[in-house]
C-alpha cells in the first residue's frame, strides 16, 4: 500500500502543478502601470523643432483649450513603424496628435515620416531624453492623452494596436 502511494505522489504533484499554472493562466495579475502624472501638469518643457521648417513642441502650448494625444517615437524603433498607420487613423478621426522625437536626428525623422506616414501637427526633438524621463517614460513609443488644460489624463505605454484606438479616442473623449 505504501509502495503504491509512492507511486502516486509524482502524478499527483503534476496534477497539483498543472492546476496551479491553468489557474494563473486564467486569472493573470494586472499587469496595467498606472501613470505617476494622470492629475498632474506635463512638467515644463520647450522643445526645438526636429524637423527644420516645422514648429517644435513645448508644454504651454497644450493649455489652449483643445485635447489632444502626445506621442513619444523615434525613427530607429521598430514598434513605432508598426504604430504609424494607427495614428493615422486617429488623426483621421480627428484627433490631433503632437510628437516628440526621442534620441533623434532630424534627416532620420524626416526619412520616417515620408516612408510612414506624418500623423504630427508639430513634432519636438528630445536628443537626450530629458522630457521623456520628466514624463515617467522608459521607452517608445509611448503615448499621452492631454486635456485642453495641459493635464495628463491617460498613458499608453508600448505600441497603439487597433484595439487601442478606440480606448484612445475615449480617453480623448473624456479630457474634453
Amino acid at each position: 500500500m505504501r509502495r503504491r502511494l509512492l507511486l502516486l505522489l509524482p502524478i499527483a504533484l503534476l496534477a497539483l502543478f498543472a492546476a496551479i499554472a491553468g489557474w494563473r493562466l486564467a486569472s493573470p495579475p494586472d499587469t496595467a502601470i498606472r501613470s505617476r502624472l494622470a492629475g498632474q501638469p506635463l512638467p515644463a518643457f520647450r522643445l526645438p523643432p526636429a524637423i527644420p521648417g516645422r514648429p517644435g513642441l513645448d508644454s504651454a502650448s497644450f493649455a489652449d483649450g483643445r485635447p489632444r494625444l502626445l506621442n513619444l517615437f523615434a525613427s530607429w524603433c521598430v514598434p513605432c513603424i508598426a504604430e504609424a498607420p494607427l495614428l493615422l487613423e486617429l488623426k483621421r478621426q480627428g484627433a490631433t496628435i503632437e510628437a516628440i522625437a526621442i534620441r533623434d536626428r532630424p534627416e532620420d525623422v524626416a526619412r520616417f515620416l515620408d516612408r510612414y506616414g506624418d500623423p504630427f501637427a508639430r513634432i519636438g526633438a528630445d536628443p537626450q531624453s530629458k522630457v521623456q524621463l520628466a514624463l515617467g517614460s522608459a521607452g517608445v513609443p509611448e503615448t499621452f492623452v492631454i486635456d485642453g488644460r495641459g493635464i495628463v489624463h491617460y498613458q499608453h505605454i508600448g505600441v497603439v494596436t487597433a484595439r487601442d484606438v478606440p480606448r484612445l479616442l475615449a480617453e480623448l473623449e473624456k479630457a474634453r
